[in-house]
């Protein structure tokens, strides 16, 4: 369909990288039907045969799919996803809600299969998800607990996932019989109104509340769903009731939640509510480490470590990707990896993780810098000590910042964009015979930079 041999073998090799990537189970489940179409220059489309999974393909593994093609194709800047349905060799139309596709379960397991590659011992620990993993292996452990539910919040790639699949193992391996259900607040969603559509919600609820251990996943994805969220709030009742284990992850604490039942809310926080923190450098360099020592012969030096957890600071998830990318494409080119290769690698990365600087910071420094009041930066004072720093303020905006000049201009008081435009000029002009001006400029530059 379009597709050239190279393009062929590029897809086999990210297809075998993928499996052993994520294991046989989830691979199989999601990954083995997305299907090449095309590789057209910079962009490569790549088809699924439902809405359903190509909208869980994209969720949680785009950007691992992305990075790979880039790695093995580095012309390759975009990767598309589009919907190919098929039945019996035919193109039909798919329902945009459809049951999430038969997955590879244990008898007694319900939902998505739990990753393997997702255990506590593979969980690396620090000050910022502390709490979280001891709550976590709390839950795991089986015996009493005095709080019920378990809420896990934090924004996303910081390890709450991470965390629900390390329970779930840790209590089938002390518990085997212990029936666990683990699926995405969509997915609960999806299938509940594919039950409504069926006439079968009996069924969909006896199998949800017949569970040892129900952790959903991203609840914030039934904000403003009201049936949804009726049944949601049921089955959690249900679940507390009979004594049973319940842990609910979101990207932020359950009162900053919008969209959702207050007595959902009220239930929610009525457990343990434990966030997940951004991690600090420390905790990034132990993650690279580890998963360094995961990968086997990867040689990777101890300045590129430190480099990556210096400058991937978002999440964990880009942290260790990044890490994937710089080894898989060292591995296909034969190069070592130094600072010089991590950097060309990873340039898109590295571009998106600069520190962007606003006008608001700008104003403060140079207030602060020449010892005047930030309200001079926006009023209209025209006295020499004012003026200057004002032009200083405006110059650095248009060099510092992407913002258009109307804007720079409507950030100072509401000035014209002619007035950015002179004192850019006016600086620039300045700058080449005045060194002291210079010397303030680069000092204000490195402040800004940090």
């Amino acid at each position: 369909m379009g597709d050239s041999p190279d393009a062929a073998a590029v897809w086999e090799a990210i297809r075998t990288h993928l499996k052993g990537e994520f294991g046989q189970r989830t691979f199989d489940s999601w990954l083995r039907p997305v299907e090449l179409v095309a590789m057209d220059g910079p962009e490569v489309t790549l088809s699924l045969p439902t809405h359903f999974m190509a909208d869980w393909v994209r969720n949680h593994f785009l950007d691992r799919l992305r990075a790979l093609w880039t790695a093995h194709a580095p012309q390759v800047q975009t990767v598309r996803l589009t919907v190919v349905p098929q039945r019996g060799g035919e193109s039909v139309a798919v329902p945009a809600l459809q049951t999430a596709p038969a997955l590879p379960e244990t008898a007694n397991d319900i939902g998505v299969a739990l990753e393997e590659r997702y255990t506590f011992e593979s969980f690396v620990i620090g000050k910022s998800n502390e709490l979280a993993y001891n709550a976590a292996r709390t839950v795991a452990e089986g015996g009493p607990i005095s709080f019920n539910p378990l809420f896990l919040h934090g924004t996303t790639g910081l390890g709450k996932t991470h965390l629900m699949h390390a329970i779930g193992w840790e209590l089938k391996s002390r518990k085997p019989d212990a029936k666990v259900a683990y699926l995405s607040a969509e997915k609960f969603m999806v299938e509940f109104l594919a039950a409504l559509r069926a006439k079968d919600t009996i069924s969909f609820k006896q199998r949800l509340r017949s569970v040892d251990l129900l952790m959903i996943d991203d609840v914030q994805f039934i904000a403003g769903k009201d049936s949804t969220q009726e049944e949601f709030f049921h089955t959690m009742n249900e679940i507390i009731s009979a004594g049973k284990r319940l842990v609910i992850t979101a990207d932020r604490s359950p009162q900053s939640l919008e969209g959702i039942q207050d007595r959902i809310l009220s239930r929610l926080a009525w457990g343990l509510v434990a966030d997940i923190n951004p991690a600090d450098y420390e905790l990034r360099l132990n993650i690279l480490h580890s998963k360094l020592a995961r990968m086997g012969a990867a040689q990777v030096g101890a300045d590129v470590i430190d480099f990556l957890a210096r400058r991937i600071t978002s999440n964990v998830r880009e942290l260790e990707g990044a890490l994937n990318r710089v080894v898989a494409y060292a591995t296909l080119v034969g190069k070592p990896i130094d600072l010089d290769f991590t950097r060309q690698v990873l340039a898109d990365v590295l571009r998106a993780h600069e520190k962007k600087i606003t006008i608001d910071e700008i104003q403060r420094k140079v207030a602060d810098y020449y010892s005047v009041k930030l309200s001079d930066m926006m009023s209209a004072r025209r006295a020499r000590e004012v003026a200057r720093p004002r032009q200083v303020a405006m110059y650095l905006a248009k060099k510092l910042t992407p913002r258009s000049l109307p804007e720079i201009g409507r950030r100072f008081g509401g000035r014209d964009h002619t007035t950015v435009m002179h004192a850019v000029k006016r600086i620039d002009e300045l700058r080449a015979a005045d060194r002291e001006l210079e010397s303030d400029i680069g000092t204000l530059s490195r402040m800004l930079d940090g």
